[in-house]
């Protein structure tokens, strides 16, 4: 597909020995990284997280500005492949986009070369980043095939940032981009060990980033620290003429870094939401365990007795299929080149084409419901319908009620066994897509195991209200107990 990966051969029982630890945040070069991806996401392990990598020349040519002053300078990061670099093809992990190399950058990606980082390639997702069908397996596309968690080989790396979370757990880069409607983010990096941060929608420009939902969608940073993740946001946030939610983004715009060292707890109210721990005892246990840790550094903990309308989800599904039909189709239209396909009509007739290597696995009633979500009434009901019980109702009034700086619960349950016949079995576990239908911030760090598995701790709090989380998330991430073993790259049962 476009611009293969290096291969490089014979060094993988050597280079296993040299994975990071978890959590390690030092800076390797291109090379190193290069390395890595050939012995266990090409082979070995085979994690197939990572897509694509860039040209050779293209990696060279950053390395050389490497030695700048620039606040990302020989940061190597990977890129979502929904996102348009100029050097590689962007193709959502759908064969219909295989060749579709713009030639462009997405604005995010821009910024992030002029702060000095290599973008050393693109990362597997879920196809169309989840939003197609019934029955999808997490991280799997047509593209790249069925991405691997590397802390159990065998079980799923959520989605639909699936590429990035595992790409950033198993040391194959610095850090990643990602991106998120609702739980793309935060979900990967949970299940994968690592921070993820879903930052407030207009923060970041979503400009040649392939859509679903102009209310929801957002690019974020991974990484494995929070000071990672807010320093990569800091080269990615900012406003941008193409997109009107950053409007205001530049007004907001700070540096996500600051005070991150020195955060603490002191004084800081906490709203718990017990109810969205799920009933997991090991999660439930995990959770306990990070309350006390951020008791015992001086926060104060509030328990929240909360139930979201069940409308809030209903409508939010409206919104998605009526805003990815008018954007997929817009995105299509205005691609340079000759794709083959122009609209969300032709991804269909494509895919039915295409059944063998398309639909085995991962259906399209999604998309084919979209293409008849043509209601505007309905859906600007549904719009304001839903944003109000997630924000105004639901994390504005949340966080007045009970006076607190932040909401936190369990980000997600541990990763579940890969199954490409049945799908996903996602746990009722979280509450994150109160911040994705808000379009608030919305962090998850880990949190710990369950039985070797990895589980986040979610932070949200209201619009703009992003430092603040990151602040929050640093301190508890200093306060945290339990241990966090690095990924074995091994099945769970192993």
């Amino acid at each position: 597909m476009g611009f293969p990966r290096f291969k490089l051969v014979g060094l993988a029982s050597a280079l296993l020995a040299l994975l990071p630890g978890p959590l390690a945040t030092a800076q390797e070069s291109p090379e190193t990284y290069l390395a890595r991806i050939a012995a266990i996401d090409d082979s070995g392990p085979q994690l197939d997280a990572v897509i694509a990598t860039a040209p050779q020349d293209a990696i060279a040519a950053a390395q050389r500005q490497a030695g700048s002053s620039a606040p990302l300078a020989g940061h190597v990061v990977l890129i979502k492949d929904n996102i348009e670099t100029r050097d590689m093809p962007t193709t959502a992990g759908s064969l219909a986009l295989k060749d579709n190399a713009a030639g462009r950058d997405a604005p995010l990606v821009a910024r992030l070369r002029k702060a000095g980082a290599i973008i050393l390639g693109k990362t597997n997702l879920s196809e169309w980043a989840n939003f197609r069908g019934d029955h999808s397996s997490s991280g799997w596309s047509g593209v790249g095939g069925q991405t691997r968690n590397p802390y159990a080989t065998d079980r799923s790396p959520c989605g639909s940032s699936a590429g990035s979370g595992a790409a950033v757990a198993a040391g194959l880069a610095w850090a990643a981009v990602g991106t998120e409607t609702d739980g793309s983010i935060t979900c990967p990096a949970s299940v994968n060990g690592v921070v993820g941060f879903k930052p407030t929608v207009g923060l970041v420009s979503r400009t040649h980033i392939i859509p679903i939902s102009a209310s929801q969608d957002t690019a974020g940073p991974m990484a494995t620290s929070v000071a990672d993740a807010a320093l990569l946001l800091n080269a990615m946030a900012g406003s941008d003429p193409a997109d009107t939610a950053t409007a205001e983004a530049d007004k907001h715009v700070v540096d996500f870094t600051r005070g991150l060292v020195d955060a603490n707890l002191k004084g800081v109210r906490i709203g718990v939401l017990r109810k969205q721990a799920g009933k997991l005892p090991g999660v439930l246990s995990l959770f306990d365990r990070a309350i006390a840790d951020m008791k015992r550094a001086g926060a104060e903990i509030v328990e929240i007795d909360y139930e979201p309308d069940d409308a809030m989800g209903r409508d939010e599904y409206t919104v998605l299929l009526y805003e990815f039909r008018e954007g997929i189709d817009a995105y299509l239209a205005g691609l340079p080149g000759d794709p083959p396909i122009r609209d969300l009509a032709g991804l269909i007739a494509f895919d039915e084409a295409h059944a063998a290597e398309e639909l085995r696995w991962y259906g399209q009633e999604t998309f084919k419901e979209a293409l008849e979500a043509t209601d505007a009434e309905a859906y600007e009901k549904a719009r304001e319908n839903s944003r109000r019980l997630a924000g105004a109702e639901g994390i504005d009034k949340l966080m007045r009620d009970h006076r607190v700086d932040v909401l936190i619960a369990p980000t997600a349950g541990p990763a579940w066994p890969i199954d490409l016949v049945n799908g996903d079995h996602f746990m009722d576990v979280g509450a994150g897509s109160l911040a994705a239908i808000a379009g608030y911030p919305h962090l998850s760090v880990p949190m710990g195991q369950v039985e070797r598995l990895p589980v986040g701790l979610s932070f949200m709090a209201g619009q703009w209200q992003d430092a603040r989380v990151l602040r929050i998330g640093a301190a508890y991430e200093r306060a945290r107990s339990a241990p966090l073993p690095p990924p074995s790259f091994r099945d769970w049962h192993e």
